[in-house]
């Protein structure tokens, strides 16, 4: 047996979990596919007499992978969930559909549907510590962030996913700095400054009441709509709104749209608007001076 064969049969033994990895934080079984694939064509790039431990580094590869994957939509309507058994991979004889289709179940519908509401660095915390027990070591270094940051973006993904809202260790003072400055940056049409105070994976979630939600993912794609959607005679208001620092945006002397944003190590790390006029002005806000 060749080196290259004997290496490709190792890859083999560890495809089932990386296909794994790659679907729960994709929630695409092709896309999946293309992820496992990308991380052998990384190994046979490499002298894998070097990797002591070739699953972990398989792992973390495909991680990085998928991570780049998801950063890479600009929105999350552009990739919807895809769950169908049947659908086609690498080639017709690499997945056996009976395992696709355990796969597929063994997450289910439901739960992918909330890490669609992760933030990438999020999901890939949440994804490979709580569900393959990744170091939060080695999930610090694929996302470029330290051991405890990526401890509390998998604390904050853990709530989401139990159905809270996730928690902020950020006091209201600070948010008010926050909000202000994406306010005012927002206001003057400084790009790079509203760049500056969003989390580089910022989700943005609207729901205008008509249609299925606008979802924005990034912090260049999320400045480019604060900024392109600013109207004449329309004013940003800073307000204390369901506990924490938030917006409304006010027309003719009447709440528009509520802004409730999360924030995470001094930036805004999520965005919820309520868009529905009827519904913002129903909501309990209190202005801020």
């Amino acid at each position: 047996m060749s080196d290259t064969e004997f290496l490709a049969e190792r890859f083999e033994h560890n495809r089932d979990h990386l296909r794994a990895v790659a679907y729960r934080m994709l929630g695409s079984l092709t896309d999946a596919e293309d992820a496992v694939q990308e991380s052998w064509i990384r190994l046979s790039r490499v002298d894998a007499d070097d990797i002591d431990n070739l699953g972990g580094w398989l792992t973390t590869v495909v991680g990085r992978v998928c991570l780049d994957m998801l950063r890479s939509r600009k929105t999350r309507g552009e990739q919807p969930l895809d769950v169908r058994p049947n659908d086609p991979v690498s080639t017709p004889d690499s997945i056996d559909p009976e395992h696709e289709a355990e796969l597929v179940d063994s997450v289910g519908l439901a739960m992918l549907v909330v890490l669609e509401k992760l933030t990438p660095a999020e999901r890939l915390a949440f994804v490979l510590h709580d569900m393959f027990a990744v170091p939060f070591d080695d999930i610090a270094a694929m996302i470029g962030r330290t051991p405890d940051a990526a401890r509390q973006l998998a604390s904050r993904a853990r709530r989401r996913v139990q159905g809270s809202d996730p928690e902020t260790g950020t006091p209201l003072p600070q948010q008010r700095e926050i909000v202000d400055a994406f306010i005012s940056a927002a206001r003057g049409g400084d790009f790079e400054a509203l760049v500056t105070v969003l989390d580089p994976d910022v989700v943005l979630r609207a729901d205008t009441g008509h249609g299925p939600p606008v979802l924005v993912r990034g912090a260049r794609n999320v400045a480019s709509g604060a900024i392109s959607f600013r109207t004449p005679g329309r004013e940003s208001r800073p307000v204390l709104v369901e506990g924490g620092v938030g917006i409304v945006a006010v027309e003719n002397g009447r709440i528009i749209s509520v802004l409730r944003p999360s924030f995470a190590d001094g930036r805004i790390a999520t965005i919820d608007i309520t868009a529905d006029p009827d519904r913002a002005a129903a909501m309990e806000v209190e202005f801020l001076d």
